[in-house]
């Protein structure tokens, strides 16, 4: 009987089992990519919120630690991608993940330096158009998903695009266990991706007081906003939340303001860079130019939380699985527990 674990993500990857450890902005870290990796999962970078030089430095660390295969997410509106992109190819990693930028030339000169291209999507549509643009595989988060997110659930969404879309997909949204990943095979898929059960893992960087409100969190506490930066956005309901919930339009525009110095600091891009990744990002979507300066901005929530440990005054982005997470394990145990859960249940099932 062949392996049912064995699936396309490894074939084509060359990772060991077929889980993905999604590219969380500030989360995934080399030491976290470096863990998830050599446990036997596909680890992602957080290139996204990388400058060139900080993305080179942390994929030489994840290179000096570890020979397994692993990612990088980024996104073609960030300052420097240009050159990000240079850097991913030049260094060859074994996969490249993104949302919304590439066109048909980027994502063919990906295929040509050999590295797997595996844009997420949460909508029907959208996985048509990347399929259409050649990628290697597709990433689909249902509605259950942190940070940006659809409102199609998981078990709707995945079935949908498997019935249209003819080459590999990944299952994400609502994932964190084996039962998940036995489901999600039975489905169809190749693999599954997961950012929150990550999160929450030893290895992560996210300090211990963030971590514990994560843990705290109840299912009806994880709730999606789209006053954040315009779209749909799926986070803990903390204080920060509730005061963008309750704010005008006036005030998320000053916060919005706020954050981008703060992005504009962090990174190091010139005015003129930052409005050119903004006039991007209207070009290649429906946002206006203030969804753009709320959306570059938004990040900068994010890791005032999860970096800064100050979970009342960021944002918590989280999927709908934390609202059942009790413990915080290291990447080994989490994934060796994944793998023993879903061969028992594939096992419970073949009788």
């Amino acid at each position: 009987m062949a392996d049912p674990f064995h699936t396309a993500l490894c074939e084509r990857t060359g990772c060991r089992y077929p889980i993905i450890q999604t590219a969380m902005g500030w989360v995934a870290t080399p030491d976290l990519v470096i863990a998830s990796c050599q446990a036997g999962a596909l680890g992602f970078l957080a290139g996204a919120v990388m400058t060139p030089p900080e993305l080179t430095t942390a994929i030489a660390r994840v290179k000096a630690v570890t020979n397994a295969p692993f990612g990088v997410n980024f996104h073609m509106f960030q300052p420097g991608a240009e050159e990000i992109v240079d850097i991913i190819i030049r260094e060859k990693v074994a996969a490249v993940s993104f949302g919304r930028g590439p066109n048909a030339d980027m994502i063919a000169r990906f295929r040509d330096a050999g590295i797997l291209t595996i844009p997420t999507v949460g909508a029907l549509k959208h996985a048509h158009k990347v399929a259409e643009l050649g990628v290697d595989m597709i990433s689909v988060q249902g509605g259950e998903g942190g940070g940006h997110t659809g409102g199609v659930a998981t078990t709707v969404l995945l079935p949908q695009i498997l019935d249209e879309i003819d080459i590999p997909v990944v299952a994400a949204g609502g994932f964190g266990d084996g039962r998940g990943l036995a489901a999600a095979l039975a489905y169809g898929a190749a693999g599954i991706a997961m950012g929150t059960r990550f999160l929450l893992c030893k290895e992560s960087p996210v300090p211990p007081g963030t971590k514990d409100k994560y843990l705290n969190a109840r299912g009806e506490d994880i709730i999606v906003s789209s006053k954040i930066d315009g779209l749909p956005q799926r986070a803990i309901l903390n204080e920060k939340l509730r005061k963008i919930e309750q704010s005008s339009p006036l005030l998320r525009w000053r916060e919005a303001i706020i954050a981008g110095l703060e992005l504009k600091k962090q990174t190091g891009a010139s005015s003129l860079e930052l409005l050119r990744s903004l006039r991007s990002m209207t070009a290649q979507s429906e946002m206006t130019l203030t969804q753009a300066m709320m959306a570059a901005a938004s990040p900068m929530l994010i890791r005032k939380a999860i970096v800064e440990g100050k979970p009342e005054q960021g944002i918590m982005a989280s999927g709908q699985v934390a609202g059942r997470i009790e413990e915080i394990p290291s990447c080994q145990e989490l994934i060796e527990n994944i793998m023993s859960d879903a061969s028992a249940r594939i096992a419970s099932l073949c009788g």
